[in-house]
């Protein structure tokens, strides 16, 4: 009888520490992820104007604007990505 109580409360402490995990997870990593990528989302459609594409906005098919910000370091992260700007040699 002891044996089963011992595992039922290692059982009881491992779903407490993935809950809490998870929790935190969903707390504090994952709005920083969804609102990354849902700026490269947009800033993939979006109309860039100003100084190192600093104020953009993102429009649906009706023209409505459902986005503006910067899209700075996405296009920053695309011109790494593209090998810099560069030509290939």
């Amino acid at each position: 009888m002891k044996e089963a109580t011992g595992e039922l409360n290692m059982t009881v402490v491992t779903v407490v520490a993935i809950t809490a995990v998870a929790a935190f997870f969903y707390a504090f990593i994952w709005p920083g992820i969804r609102s990354s990528i849902q700026a490269s989302t947009y800033c993939s459609m979006a109309n860039c104007t100003g100084e190192n594409n600093t104020d953009c906005t993102a429009v649906d098919e009706d023209g409505n604007e459902v986005w503006s910000g910067s899209c700075k370091s996405y296009f920053e992260k695309q011109n790494v990505q593209d090998g810099g700007g560069k030509e290939p040699s």
